[in-house]
């Protein structure tokens, strides 16, 4: 009976909040919110938006950012797929890769940050031998205004994304036949994956892409670190008219949130156009019949940029590391010539309080996208149906831009008089974590095989006793693992914590992100090593506790 909620709480949870903030932004965005004086429906809002200075150049940058990163991180994971699949190497980078998605987008951005900066840590390592610097060059590598930095740390940390979910549709294909039968025809590794195998790959993965296109177009908190200033992306915007204590600016933040949905939907539409052209390049070089039999070159430059996205990530989190205990650190020196805690001791006492935040939310938001996550399992397995549509919702988080809604639903919730509680941002965040729970979730429990409830059955188990001493026993490890990469999302959510906790709810990340704009990189690092670490001890939980569970039964280690 219960399971029957399931389905209409997560459909109403993942439509609701969204289309009552695209309600709340539209409104005042043609003048009409009573509470400030907009008695009447007007364009006012949006003439003030043209009149912006830079207001088109950021709405360029917001495009370009999205259309930009997309390209260049499916580009990597396509070709290193197709050149790569079913080999050792590739079962060696993709456990390299696959932790990768657990680092929250501040936390990562910080560190590359810390890497290229002049100062950083690549120019130490090269310096003075290689180049000759004994002072930090003066260049504008971070925050350049054409958000080249932007566009390589979103690349970096949204290839990992779409390596998983390419993983995810790899063994709907035959991959090892299709293989052998373009080898013994003469075509290469990659031009046979790409002619026979990625269309029903693509077909598979088409809304994470878009997924990944509406947030590199109105990201944040990896905007406000690696992205320009002069002007700065329009998500960025719209966070400081939204946060401005004058009231009225909530029109013209209403505005600019229409705006970002009307860029991200520009960027997603310019996709469906790269989509259509390059299906034709495919099938124009199939039927001409070229073959691209010599495509080692290519192979091993998909592998490089593979690994080198990796290990930039993971050098940026070292960087982190070092600088929250780094003493004296001068350049051109390449470590610190002295180690010291003082920055993690006098950084504590401020840290408790949105650590503290930062577990409630997460645990709470991450424990209830769990349980619904299963109630619409159940459901499904009692039904026998599995709905396309219901599919397509749990990524309406994801595609809708945050800025696009989130404006709308915080003004609903101060005309509410929902003001800024615990409650109120595990709601929120309760919203972005489920999509990424049920579909860590559903694979694992539509694969499970149903024989063990059939035997547990025929001993005269009930359906509930089958499903606690039998089913999720055995489903522990997809189970926690779903359980902290909801975590992980949660720690990570910068701009609903920004606007439901209305600087009165901070966490570890809004914390971190308004420290970029400091020159205090041992507090950043301590920071956003905290955020880091913090995903990381879920999966550790998720590993380890499995491992403890199952240490006696050979059948259900990995």
């Amino acid at each position: 009976m219960l399971t029957r909620l399931g389905p209409p709480a997560a459909i109403l949870l993942l439509s609701g909040p969204i289309l009552a903030g695209l309600a709340g932004t539209m409104l005042p965005a043609f003048g009409y919110l009573p509470a400030l004086g907009g008695e009447a429906f007007s364009l006012d809002p949006l003439r003030q938006l043209a009149a912006v200075p830079g207001i088109a150049g950021s709405a360029l940058l917001s495009l370009q950012a999205g259309l930009a990163s997309a390209a260049l991180s499916l580009g990597v994971v396509m070709l290193f797929v197709a050149a790569w699949a079913g080999t050792s190497a590739f079962s060696r980078v993709q456990h390299l890769i696959s932790p990768l998605l657990s680092v929250p987008h501040a936390a990562a951005a910080f560190g590359f940050a810390f890497l290229i900066a002049p100062s950083g840590l690549v120019a130490r390592f090269l310096s003075p031998e290689l180049t000759g610097w004994e002072r930090p060059p003066d260049l504008l590598i971070v925050n350049d205004p054409m958000g080249f930095s932007l566009i390589a740390g979103l690349v970096a940390k949204e290839i990992p994304f779409l390596l998983l979910v390419t993983l995810a549709a790899l063994p709907q294909v035959p991959l090892a036949r299709t293989r052998q039968l373009a080898a013994s025809l003469g075509y290469g590794r990659i031009a046979g994956f790409l002619y026979c195998l990625w269309p029903l790959i693509y077909r598979q993965i088409r809304l994470p892409v878009f997924a990944v296109i509406a947030f590199a177009s109105s990201v944040v908190d990896v905007a406000v670190i690696l992205g320009p200033s002069t002007p700065p992306t329009l998500a960025v915007r719209l966070v400081g008219w939204m946060n401005d204590p004058e009231l009225s600016m909530r029109f013209l933040a209403s505005a600019g949130a229409l705006l970002q949905l009307g860029v991200s939907a520009a960027a997603i539409l310019a996709w469906l156009v790269v989509e259509r052209i390059g299906a034709g390049m495919l099938r124009v070089f199939c039927e001409e019949g070229r073959r691209f039999s010599r495509d080692a070159a290519l192979r091993w430059l998909s592998f490089a940029l593979m690994l080198a996205s990796a290990l930039s990530v993971f050098a940026g989190l070292g960087a982190l590391a070092i600088w929250s205990v780094a003493g004296l650190w001068q350049f051109p020196d390449a470590l610190p010539r002295s180690v010291s805690l003082k920055t993690w001791i006098a950084t504590a006492p401020r840290v408790v309080e949105p650590l503290a935040t930062t577990l409630a939310a997460g645990l709470i938001s991450t424990v209830l996208a769990l349980v619904l996550a299963l109630l619409c399992l159940m459901r499904e397995d009692e039904t026998g149906r599995r709905g396309r549509r219901a599919a397509a919702l749990i990524y309406l988080p994801l595609i809708v831009p945050q800025a696009a809604f989130l404006f709308g639903l915080h003004l609903l919730f101060l005309l509410g008089g929902v003001g800024a509680s615990l409650w109120a941002l595990v709601f929120v965040h309760l919203v972005f974590v489920l999509p990424y729970v049920f579909l860590s979730l559903s694979d694992p429990w539509r694969a499970f095989d149903r024989r063990y409830e059939a035997i547990a059955a025929g001993l005269g188990r009930s359906r509930a006793e089958t499903l606690w001493r039998v089913r999720l026993p055995m489903l522990a490890r997809p189970v926690l693992t779903a359980c902290a990469v909801g975590f992980a999302v949660s720690v990570g959510l910068y701009l609903p914590t920004v606007l439901i906790g209305a600087g009165r709810l901070t966490t570890i990340t809004t914390e971190a992100v308004a420290l970029a704009s400091g020159g205090n990189r041992r507090v950043i690092g301590v920071y956003a090593f905290l955020q880091m670490l913090l995903p990381l001890a879920g999966f550790a939980v998720a590993t380890l506790v499995p491992a403890l569970l199952f240490r006696r039964f050979r059948a259900m280690r990995v």
